[in-house]
């Protein structure tokens, strides 16, 4: 069986590589044949990408002068992260053509084409969602999304309407988070249920053969991706508070100004390595919060200060661990809290079996 994945592959940044390189290790691991859609809009590369973003962006965007010093600042860096991910994905992925438009994308063929994880139906770059991601352009085959995400919770009643018609040519649809289930009942659309995120159907012991070099030292580690402040300082104090040395980690250079040794740009090895290596995680970032889990790492978790935190909280619903969420940036005792990882693991085990079992069906099916 033939299977074509469209996700959210592309954006530099190491959640969305690691969901498809799992997604697509699994259903290979099932015999089938799986290709990631190399669906790559041209508003999202290249300096029409750095445009894009810089149009949501009012504090920079309604001054020339600004404006300018934003591209002169922020392109040479995303050109840079964007060679990087795109050698990363050469390497590590099955890609198919590339596409840029819903043109090309209209010339594929396979037996299921299949929605995959990450934010695919949220916004895109310049604020609007794509059909592609709902696999509008699919004739006579069948359809199917595993692990598909909104993103968001707060959706306009005439979006949601847009929302079901486009889904409702589905054959099955599962979703990473209870409240993507809400939405999908809201809209009336059938939904087999909540399943992990890819990242989570390989373990600990699977992802740690990407690796190719162990580090061998205590250290606390920041995986930011959103523009907060608090959670800078947060770790900045925590780090003084435990005696340990700060390294931050980010595929965007000018994070070196938030505190922390920098570690810029690493390739996919070291990053899972300073993941699994560090003696606390603190992040707001669902995927960083997804490999702690799976290394077992002591994680700190500070909610993305925008509307995408509820992927965060549901992952830590399920997991149990919602008091790793920080509210009080005074509170530097949750690093005597340890989590007891036996619990943890034997969840992740079930829930793990269970998601499998659901993607197999849902090609199969």
């Amino acid at each position: 069986m033939d299977i074509k994945v469209i996700t959210r592959h592309a954006p530099s940044n190491y959640g969305s590589l690691l969901q498809s390189i799992a997604t697509q290790t699994v259903l290979e691991r099932f015999g089938y044949t799986c290709e990631i859609i190399d669906y790559i809009r041209d508003d999202e590369h290249g300096l029409r990408g750095t445009m894009t973003a810089l149009r949501g962006k009012r504090e920079w965007s309604n001054n020339p002068l600004k404006k300018m010093a934003y591209l002169l600042l922020r392109y040479p860096e995303e050109k840079l992260a964007e060679v990087k991910f795109a050698d990363m994905r050469e390497r590590h992925l099955k890609l198919t053509q590339r596409c840029c438009s819903h043109e090309d994308l209209r010339l594929l063929d396979a037996d299921v084409f299949m929605t995959g994880s990450d934010q695919v139906w949220g916004p895109t770059m310049n604020g609007h969602y794509d059909e592609a991601y709902f696999l509008s352009f699919v004739e006579d085959r069948k359809k199917t999304a595993y692990a598909a995400s909104f993103g968001r919770t707060d959706f306009t009643p005439s979006i949601l309407e847009e929302y079901k018609s486009l889904l409702s040519s589905y054959s099955g649809i599962v979703v990473r988070e209870n409240t993507a289930v809400d939405l999908l009942l809201r809209m009336g659309i059938r939904c087999a249920g909540q399943v992990l995120d890819p990242t989570l159907l390989l373990t600990g012991e699977e992802w740690s053969k990407f690796i190719k070099k162990e580090i061998n030292k205590e250290y606390i580690l920041v995986y930011q991706i959103h523009n907060d402040p608090v959670l800078s300082d947060y770790a900045i104090r925590f780090a003084r508070q435990i005696r340990l040395p700060l390294y931050r980690v980010s595929p965007t250079f000018h994070q070196f100004r938030r505190g922390g040794k920098f570690v810029y740009l690493p390739d996919l090895s070291d990053f899972l390595s300073y993941i699994k290596n560090c003696a606390y995680l603190i992040t707001d970032s669902f995927h960083g919060t997804a490999f702690a889990l799976n290394f077992n790492c002591q994680f700190i978790e500070i909610l993305p200060n925008n509307k995408t935190g509820s992927r965060n909280q549901s992952i830590l619903q399920l997991t149990g661990l919602q008091d790793r969420i920080i509210s009080d940036f005074n509170d530097f005792d949750i690093a005597d809290k340890r989590i007891d990882y036996v619990k943890v693991n034997g969840i992740l085990a079930k829930e793990r079996k269970k998601s499998l079992a659901i993607l197999e069906s849902l090609c199969n099916s």
